[in-house]
């Protein structure tokens, strides 16, 4: 007996791989449904039932209709993504030529991914009682402390959600705490009207003219799509020039949206946010269970949820009522995907805004030089905050030459000294070391044997603490050899610094003060991060070692010295943006120290002393950097004088790439007004997790004429026979060459 179907026909995103929906037919049970783009359907593909969205409800079809198969079933009552992030959506897939039902589901959280059904839950909040009150605490219970201040400062409660996001582990502590009869959980419903009225509890601080002209440059433009560009030095304060506008947005009924380029900001943020605003916040980051960003989603969604604090994939959220979209720290690589969906969280942000008709922010101490670039041009309004907020001076910065001196563990007697006169006076030290792990490789200091991963061409680290060398590209792991696989010696030696290698003489020299090491091996657990980060911030560790999760954007107002133990990683980088990265990353780890009125001091080991690009960080002069930098992109034809693409292609025989990416070249001469195609070249690494990888650059003066060559030359790709053969991707914008 055949089904019976109407003549509607769905063209569905299914997210799989391909640049195209397909075609369904409705069930005759389901016409009565008001079908929508934007909801959800599941359907039959291939030997599978899949979720995919509706993109576009039809009445026609390029393909034969007694050939189409009907949906199975509707999801949804209504559209789960509106109609703003569906043309986000759409614009996204175009610009980034990536499949539009990958780019649908990126916007969905996993949970409606799978086809849960849309609906809150029930939300659950802890309060004081009156005994926890007046309870008194032991001085050495340092979180019942914390938790207690912080459930005081609300008479209502704090949402369950929100102490989980403070600290991932507060459940044990609420537990206890609940049994001696200090706390009770309750349930309650958030009220959306209330909380669209955000008032503010702490005091407004007193802004300095820069601060001010801001605010004030904004304010005016809060109606209408405007973007700045927020260049504010470390420590001059650009939070609370956030803040401050955002307490007109709020005031409004609006929605704010905040990215931040990594899951470390988010707890100082939000706790930030939280003090000033009282209203709903929520957040988005791979952190999160996958039930509490699904709620956290429909909140913001629904418009309950006032602020959206999250990282790059929060771009994609949806929102009942956006009013302005701030990204902190702009420059931030993390705001790229290098995988997959390859696209960037800011970009994507910057046509958000234009579409909705709001602000945006783009606030950095070292903006990218794109968007110094635009700001010179006249596409953003350039706002600048010169001097430090408050009474913070600029720190001192010298460059140490440690050629020819003696090195114990790849710090200098001359940083020795600083470190103890600096802990001697009260003062809080961070040393930074851009590479995790004991030491980057193992060596045989008999036959020159060099411990390296089979599956990659690179060094195996060594990471003493679990006895193993580690592969920091595909993850292989083994233990640490004891004798020379090659000549059998055991005369093995670790060469190089890692942050684990650094510990072992800083615990050796200051044996009397705490230390943490923050970096990718010790945050790995859920909540170490925030631990961590709290106490370096009250300053119960004395000495923070770390990578460049410590130059993100932290506070920490006791740091008095900062330590750069290898200036030198990015002067000679055969990337066209590795001077750049390497200005942006020491200025940003520099401006740790010294951001409130105890004066700070950094030092910047280095080989090479009289380069011209560390005396200009010495100076303090980003501005200047970026200039000159800029002037030699332009010069040179790299972005933002060019636009980019690259064509990549991996497979385990070493060959195919480089036949697929010749095959591609012939059918760009088959393409009028073909752009420049550069290669095809190894990767700079060419073998990674067992496959070799080649890539093809592709390269215009005219971003309009780039965007007209590649769907074209796409589709003729797609016929190669060689592309069946490899793995293969394109990448719009990219900002990793490796």
């Amino acid at each position: 007996m055949s089904l019976k179907v109407s003549q509607i026909i769905l063209h569905v995103a299914i997210p799989a791989p391909f640049r195209y929906t397909f075609d369904y037919l409705v069930p005759s049970d389901v016409t009565g449904k008001q079908l929508q783009p934007g909801m959800r359907v599941q359907v039959p593909f291939g030997r599978n039932r899949l979720i995919g969205v509706i993109d576009v409800v039809d009445n026609h079809s390029d393909f034969d209709i007694n050939k189409l198969k009907p949906i199975l079933s509707v999801v949804d009552e209504e559209p789960i993504l509106d109609k703003s992030v569906l043309w986000l959506c759409r614009w996204a897939s175009q610009y980034y030529h990536h499949a539009i039902g990958e780019v649908y589901s990126a916007a969905l959280p996993a949970s409606l991914r799978k086809g849960k059904v849309a609906i809150r839950i029930q939300q659950w909040q802890w309060r004081l009682t009156d005994s926890g009150r007046n309870a008194e605490v032991s001085a050495r219970a340092h979180r019942q402390q914390q938790l207690l201040q912080r459930l005081s400062e609300s008479v209502s409660g704090v949402a369950e959600a929100d102490l989980r996001e403070w600290q991932p582990d507060i459940m044990s502590i609420l537990k206890k705490m609940q049994d001696k009869g200090w706390v009770e959980r309750c349930s309650y419903e958030p009220d959306s009207h209330a909380a669209m009225a955000c008032s503010e509890p702490d005091q407004m601080h007193v802004l300095n003219p820069a601060q001010q002209f801001a605010v004030e440059s904004v304010q005016k433009k809060l109606s209408a799509y405007a973007a700045f560009l927020l260049y504010g030095v470390t420590g001059s304060g650009k939070t609370e020039v956030y803040l401050q506008i955002m307490k007109q947005v709020l005031a409004s009924g609006r929605q704010v949206l905040i990215l931040v380029p990594e899951i470390g900001l988010t707890p100082q943020l939000l706790q930030r946010f939280q003090r000033r605003f009282q209203c709903s916040i929520v957040t988005f980051h791979s952190g999160l269970g996958e039930t509490e960003r699904s709620q956290n989603w429909l909140q913001a969604r629904s418009g309950e949820a006032r602020i959206i604090i999250g990282t790059r994939s929060a771009v994609l959220t949806s929102m009942k009522t956006p009013g302005l979209i701030i990204v902190d720290e702009e420059h931030d690589v993390s705001f790229k995907q290098q995988d997959g969906f390859r696209y960037s969280a800011r970009d994507v942000a910057i046509v958000r805004a234009h579409h909705e008709n709001i602000p945006i922010i783009l606030g950095s101490a070292t903006p990218s030089l794109e968007s110094m670039h635009n700001a010179q041009e006249g596409r953003y309004d350039l706002l600048e905050l010169p001097e430090r907020a408050g009474n913070a001076v600029h720190a001192t910065m010298n460059l140490v030459d440690i050629r020819q001196q003696k090195l114990e563990e790849g710090l200098s007697e001359t940083v020795l000294r600083h470190i103890r006169r600096h802990l001697d006076m009260g003062g809080q030290v961070l040393v930074f070391l851009n590479r995790r792990g004991y030491a980057p490789t193992l060596l045989c200091h008999d036959c020159g044997w060099v411990a390296n991963c089979q599956r990659c061409d690179a060094h195996m680290t060594i990471h003493m603490a679990s006895c193993q060398l580690r592969c920091h590209h595909c993850g292989t792991e083994r233990r640490i050899e004891s004798h020379c696989p090659d000549c059998g010696s055991a005369d093995l030696h670790p060469i190089g610094q890692g942050t684990e290698r650094t510990e072992t003489v800083l615990k050796r020299h200051f044996s009397d003060v705490s230390i943490a090491r923050i970096d990718r091996d010790t945050t790995r657990r859920k909540g170490e991060m925030a631990r961590m980060l709290s106490e370096a911030e009250n300053g119960q560790s004395r000495i923070l070692l770390g990578t460049q999760l410590l130059a993100k954007g932290h506070h920490f107002p006791n740091v008095s010295l900062v330590v750069i133990v290898d200036s030198d990683q990015g002067l000679f980088s055969a990337d066209f943006r590795g001077p750049e990265r390497m200005a942006q990353l020491i200025l940003q780890v520099s401006g740790r120290a010294g951001r409130a009125e105890r004066p700070g001091e950094v030092i910047i080991q280095t080989h090479n002393p009289e380069h011209p690009l560390l005396h200009s960080i010495v100076q303090h002069d980003y501005r200047l950097i970026s200039q000159q930098l800029l002037a030699e992109r332009l010069d040179s034809g790299w972005p933002p004088a060019s636009y980019m693409a690259l064509l990549r292609a991996e497979a385990t025989d070493q060959a195919l790439p480089f036949h697929f990416l010749r095959d591609a070249i012939q059918q760009a001469t088959l393409v009028e007004n073909s752009p420049a195609l550069l290669g095809p070249v190894a990767a700079p690494m060419e073998k990674r997790a067992g496959r070799y990888r080649a890539q093809l650059l592709i390269q215009s003066g005219n971003r309009a004429g780039l965007h007209e060559f590649l769907p074209v030359w796409l589709a003729l790709i797609e016929k190669l026979k060689s592309s069946r053969k490899v793995r293969w991707s394109l990448d719009i914008d990219p900002q990793d060459m490796f």
